[in-house]
């Protein structure tokens, strides 16, 4: 599972170390919004199959769609050194 569960909710938010963690950050997100796959894939302009796939944590995936669909959840992705934790501005 994703590293570092998000307090406020049950969807497994937190660090992405491996396709599988993002895989069920997407599935946990798609189901919230009780969507199936078929709903899902027609309002992001993707596949079935690519859903099927990415949520399954294939490695290979085409960023630019993975993206897509992350933006069509609702979702964003960050980069940040490894270790870095956030400190508030004073």
């Amino acid at each position: 599972m994703a590293q570092g569960m998000n307090q406020t909710s049950s969807l497994p938010y937190g660090n992405i170390i491996a396709a599988e963690d993002l895989g069920r950050c997407v599935r946990a997100r798609r189901k919230e919004q009780e969507a199936t796959q078929a709903e899902f894939a027609a309002l992001c302009g993707v596949g079935v199959r690519f859903i099927s796939d990415l949520e399954n944590g294939k490695p290979t995936m085409e960023l630019g769609k993975v993206l897509q669909v992350i933006k069509c959840l609702g979702l964003e992705l960050s980069i940040r050194p490894r270790g870095w934790a956030h400190r508030e501005r004073t």
